[in-house]
């Protein structure tokens, strides 16, 4: 009888290898698809508790939760912190009730309307969505409170009936979008990722007026520039899918999905196509393979990465064609981390894995399938995992420290943090 050996893992792959500081019982709350093995379809069809390849999730400070239901075209609204499996939504915008979708309700374009809704943040006192095929952000200066209520404000275009890429034009300009996947606001800046002109628009201020023009831009040398990773090979500064956007403490971080990176900047940028300071998934600047070339991924590699949230001083990155969260923590100086090997894992075994739902079986309470969006609101992880078409509310268990965590908010910060642990007595086991 020959006796195979066991392989031995690379050192990259066991060496720092943890897991993510996730509660190990899994999500405490799944919205959307119902874990019943029983069941091999789940139908798609619109409803309160349904959804399709939601792309963007957001829990607010009051406790309300909103997310964008993509392939249903609509936003989906808890007024309270849902604490049960498939609990029924509250609200609707963007279709005349739960149960109807299609692009802009199969109707006239309007301020109550989305065609495949993608980010979603807290904005101030509101909400901020980019609505991804109608070329446009819309903005409510109020937390909505009733279904399709109207926006405010739109960015992207002049007005809410119109929803022409770049306005119909070939070139891009300060005020015009294509494609905006994703929206963030951080203490009194607005952040676009205008994903399909390669770039992210900044406003220095919260915008007042429909289709007010961007202060500053990354990705491209100019406000009209949109040629993929700046009509060049790709460098420190240059774009090819961006995404996802958020702060690691004073740091800018944006997905750059197209290039399989994560884009670290030391500080805000304050100059046009500012090139960022390190990159995560990638070992230099120049190299922008998916896996790094490889087929199977590892601890320091990424394959279109949509999402990033920061918990304290974790980083987690959607690693979304991987179908897991990769978590790194904050150094002494991020200069460290170029090409760093990530501190944790979600979703998958060990860095080396990728199916979907770890081996490409039925969807768990911690498994993915092409998570595209996560957010992080006091100890809360939330999970848009697109693949499931779920909402996972994951709690998440390592202290987080609370007033930075408010000072990151800014003004968004309404009301306490939501705790998961305040309502374990009434989830599901």
């Amino acid at each position: 009888m020959v006796i195979t050996p066991t392989p031995k893992l690379p050192s990259e792959v066991t060496a720092n290898l943890q897991k993510l500081p996730l509660s190990p019982k899994g999500a405490e709350v799944i919205l959307g698809n119902i874990l019943e093995p029983e069941i091999l379809a789940i139908p798609l069809a619109p409803s309160p508790t349904t959804m399709f390849g939601p792309r963007g999730a957001c829990l607010f400070t009051n406790g309300s939760l909103w997310v964008s239901d993509t392939g249903h075209h609509r936003l989906l609204g808890w007024r309270n912190l849902p604490t049960r499996d498939s609990q029924s939504a509250d609200w609707v915008i963007g279709q005349p009730d739960f149960y109807h979708e299609g692009q802009n309700a199969k109707g006239k374009l309007g301020k109550a309307t989305l065609s495949v809704p993608t980010g979603i943040c807290a904005c101030e006192k509101g909400l901020a969505v980019a609505d991804a095929w109608n070329h446009r952000i819309l903005i409510w200066k109020n937390l909505p409170e009733d279904s399709n209520v109207p926006a405010d404000l739109v960015l992207g275009q002049a007005n809410f009936t119109e929803n022409e890429p770049n306005r119909g034009n070939q070139a891009a300009s300060a005020n015009t979008m294509h494609w905006p996947y994703g929206i963030f606001y951080h203490q009194g800046r607005l952040f676009v990722a205008d994903t399909g002109n390669r770039r992210v628009l900044i406003w220095h201020q919260m915008p007042t007026e429909n289709g007010q023009p961007a202060d500053l831009v990354l990705g491209q040398p100019d406000m009209i520039s949109r040629n993929e990773n700046g009509g060049s090979s790709p460098t420190a500064a240059s774009m090819r899918w961006c995404h996802d956007i958020t702060f690691w403490g004073d740091n800018l971080v944006v997905t750059d999905a197209g290039n399989h990176r994560v884009m670290i900047w030391q500080g805000m940028p304050t100059e046009n196509n500012a090139p960022c300071a390190v990159v995560l998934g990638q070992k230099s600047f120049d190299f922008v393979e998916m896996n790094q070339g490889h087929y199977v991924p590892s601890g320091s590699s990424l394959s279109m990465p949509y999402g990033v949230g920061v918990a304290g001083d974790w980083l987690i990155v959607a690693d979304t064609a991987n179908s897991r969260l990769l978590g790194w923590r904050k150094p002494a100086s991020i200069l460290s981390l170029q090409g760093a090997v990530a501190d944790a894992i979600a979703g998958q075994l060990n860095f080396q894995s990728k199916g979907e739902n770890r081996n490409f079986g039925l969807p768990k309470r911690d498994s993915f399938n092409w998570c595209y969006g996560i957010k992080i609101c006091g100890d809360t992880a939330v999970i848009a995992d697109s693949g499931n078409n779920r909402v996972l509310l994951w709690r998440f268990d390592e202290k987080i420290n609370h007033k930075d965590e408010a000072a990151r908010w800014g003004d968004s910060a309404v009301g306490g943090f939501p705790d998961l642990r305040r309502l374990s007595s009434a989830l599901p086991t």
